[in-house]
């Protein structure tokens, strides 16, 4: 008989959620034609008085800053060093996020070469599997998060910056100065945070139904 270990499901269900969590969070940095797509309904080239090339040109080498390539440029927009010293800041969150998903993965593969060779099974954790609470834990975290986010996104925004940028204030931008604000504005985060909300608890829906379909299964065979 094969061997259960509950120390296993709880490694697979951490795994599985920080892969989940920090897929979702670089859905919206790497995709970048969800940034072009809000170019026109929010206005951008009309408030900036920039072609559409342009702020797509900015915004392609700010971001390419962001994920760790090259000197820091934003096309023909001004920007100063304090700035600058913001992006540096978000370039270490991102690639945080990006190391944090490749390990995360890494380990989920590793784990499933482990169980297949070594004949090893999760145990059940209060008779559900390790996805199941993945999904239920990050969605249960991340539903209140968006329901508190909800009631006051602007004071959300703030507590954000608190929380990743704590003691600075330099993501506070001069419009004047860092002219990359004005082509980022507020609704675009806006949108990149429901973005990444969907996405998590679309999967964590589909790791509770496969869960709960995994455990059905041998019942209905039964039968």
């Amino acid at each position: 008989m094969d061997k259960t270990s509950k120390p296993l499901s709880v490694l697979l269900a951490v795994m599985t959620a920080l892969a989940l969590l920090t897929a979702a969070i670089a859905a919206p940095i790497l995709c970048r034609p969800f940034y072009y797509a809000h170019i026109g309904p929010l206005g951008l080239e009309e408030r900036t008085g920039l072609t559409r090339a342009e702020i797509k040109t900015a915004f392609d080498e700010m971001l390419d800053y962001c994920l760790g390539a090259g000197e820091f440029s934003t096309g023909v927009l001004k920007w100063s060093e304090r700035g600058k010293s913001h992006f540096t800041d978000v370039r270490a969150l991102f690639l945080l996020d990006l190391r944090v998903l490749a390990c995360a993965l890494g380990t989920l593969g590793a784990l499933a070469y482990f169980i297949w060779r070594g004949r090893m099974r999760p145990a059940p954790l209060l008779g559900r599997g390790p996805a199941f609470w993945a999904g239920a834990g990050l969605g249960g975290v991340f539903l209140l998060t968006a329901a508190l986010a909800a009631l006051d996104f602007d004071r959300a925004f703030v507590v954000f910056h608190a929380l990743f940028f704590p003691g600075k204030d330099n993501w506070i931008f001069d419009p004047a100065q860092d002219q990359i604000i004005n082509i980022l504005p507020q609704e675009f985060f806006r949108n990149c945070a429901i973005l990444i909300l969907a996405l998590l608890l679309l999967g964590c829906a589909a790791l509770a139904v496969f869960d709960l379909a995994r455990t059905k299964r041998p019942a209905g065979r039964e039968k």
